[in-house]
């Protein structure tokens, strides 16, 4: 029975800690269940207006950046409209705008044919020589590439719409690379008469943009109305001209295309891909120019997206998550064992209780048991134990001191038995004895009798006095047997009376 009190209360209290554990755990858990579901909804809408933000603040940065080249085309201009006359002051004038502007690689004045008289073509083109890198001289030409100015798309938009405009990115012959052209139309007396193109390299625009990165895995796309990018971190996608839709027919994937199309579709919004075995988010939106410094400006079909890795967007709250499981589970293993420790402790009187009950089973009945400094239930159970015990002990020594009173009792009679049986051996012996005495002078008394009897008449008178004489002597030793017999009995008696007295 101790070594099942010693199983049971063990099993009990780690039951009863792995309850209370795992109801604490339940609600512990539906609470970070619920706080994580409302969290992750409000740190996503939060990371998509955080991401929103950088598209916005990308899109401004472009922007600035236009503008800035814009500026510094209507600033030539406006001192180039009084020396249209000086054919001259062209080349200054290029030459200006490239050394003062950083974003400006090559800048060309070109005008109708004959606009000077006996000159049927008229351009000045002042570019950066870019075939080493860090080079900063400065090359003038009155040409440019192979064909002549007015069959290339930098020339012929402006004069033709009148409007200053930007064009889409184009592969230039002077080792420029790929750039974009802001093409500024020059007016004569309200008519277009020429126009100032200022050519931003797109690898310069796209390491511009790129630097700034809201996160690491994070960067910018810039598309034309064709899908060819503008701003892209692969320098290789910039040179080669191949378009977003020709590098997702090598990649056959469905995602991917749905949010290029999405992109290009000049609406604003965002959609999730998978490309090389991740997720990712994309958010855009259609280009637009924010203000207008001088012309009218044509606003270009581009599109602008912001490229997030998942984790990226999702990584601060997986982060979140995994430290407050971590912490929880320490939480919970902190109070599992703290509520193990408090269980115990108040558990301790219990054991105690226990061990008291084991030794009053065992019939330790003067078990001591302590008073209880308690005044719960427990504290109530002890005290109540503690009185069961003590009308226990003094039940036992009760019980004890009548086993002894019944002890020496049953030896008393016992004693007293075994002396009767030894007295009444006596009296059958005593009695078998006398009995054997008179058998033989009853029997002469009887052999008397009986012949004084069947005789009466014919039996002699000394004869008759002779059986009269033997039945008198013969009765005499019987009377004599039976006072002896009755001087033994009274003996008895006077003995037997003298031990009852005594006892």
């Amino acid at each position: 029975m101790l070594k099942l009190s010693k199983i049971i209360l063990p099993h009990t209290s780690l039951r009863l800690n792995l309850i209370v554990a795992c109801e604490v755990v339940l609600l512990l858990f539906l609470s970070l269940a619920v706080l994580f579901f409302f969290s992750r909804h409000v740190l996503k809408e939060e990371a998509k207006q955080d991401a929103e933000q950088a598209l916005e603040g990308t899109v401004q940065h472009i922007d600035n950046i236009l503008s800035n080249v814009e500026q510094t085309a209507y600033n030539i201009y406006q001192d180039l409209q009084g020396h249209l006359n000086q054919p001259e002051r062209m080349t200054v004038y290029c030459r200006k705008v490239v050394e003062t502007n950083p974003y400006v690689v090559g800048c060309a004045i070109v005008f109708k044919p004959y606009y000077y008289p006996n000159r049927e073509l008229f351009m000045t083109y002042v570019h950066r020589d870019t075939s080493k890198p860090g080079n900063q001289v400065l090359i003038t030409s009155s040409s440019f590439g192979s064909r002549p100015y007015p069959e290339h798309v930098w020339y012929k938009t402006p004069l033709a719409t009148g409007r200053a405009c930007w064009t889409n990115p184009l592969m230039e012959e002077e080792n420029e690379g790929v750039t974009l052209s802001f093409c500024l139309p020059i007016f004569d007396h309200q008519q277009c008469v020429g126009a100032l193109v200022l050519d931003v390299p797109i690898a310069l625009l796209s390491e511009i943009i790129l630097e700034v990165k809201p996160s690491p895995h994070c960067y910018s796309v810039l598309l034309d109305s064709k899908g060819s990018y503008i701003v892209h971190p692969d320098v290789e996608r910039l040179k080669n001209q191949k378009t977003v839709f020709s590098l997702l027919e090598e990649k056959e994937s469905p995602s991917m295309r749905e949010a290029a199309e999405a992109v290009m579709s000049g609406e604003t919004g965002y959609k999730t891909f998978e490309m090389d075995h991740e997720d990712w988010y994309v958010f855009y939106k259609p280009f637009h120019r924010k203000a207008e410094i001088g012309q009218p400006v044509e606003q270009p079909k581009w599109s602008v997206g912001m490229v997030f890795m998942k984790d990226d967007i999702l990584g601060n709250h997986n982060i979140l998550f995994y430290l407050v499981l971590g912490i929880t589970l320490f939480g919970v293993l902190t109070f599992y064992f703290l509520c193990r420790w408090l269980i115990r402790r108040h558990m301790k009187p219990l054991h105690l209780l226990t061990r008291s009950a084991q030794r009053v089973a065992e019939g330790h009945y003067d078990e001591i048991v302590p008073n209880s400094q308690r005044e719960d239930e427990i504290g109530q159970l002890q005290d109540y134990f503690q009185q069961m015990q003590q009308s226990l002990s003094t039940k036992s020594a009760e019980l004890e001191q009548m086993t002894e009173m019944l002890k020496k009792r049953s030896q008393d009679l016992l004693h007293a038995y075994r002396y009767t049986q030894g007295s009444d051996r006596m009296k059958n012996t005593f009695l078998n004895y006398m009995t054997t005495q008179m058998t033989v002078p009853s029997d002469i008394i009887e052999r008397s009798v009986t012949k004084l009897s069947n005789n009466y008449y014919d039996i002699d008178p000394e004869e008759a006095t002779h059986e009269v004489e033997m039945i008198k002597e013969q009765s005499e030793k019987v009377l004599d047997l039976l006072d002896h017999m009755v001087e033994a009995l009274k003996i008895e008696a006077q003995e037997i009376g003298k031990e009852v007295g005594h006892e």
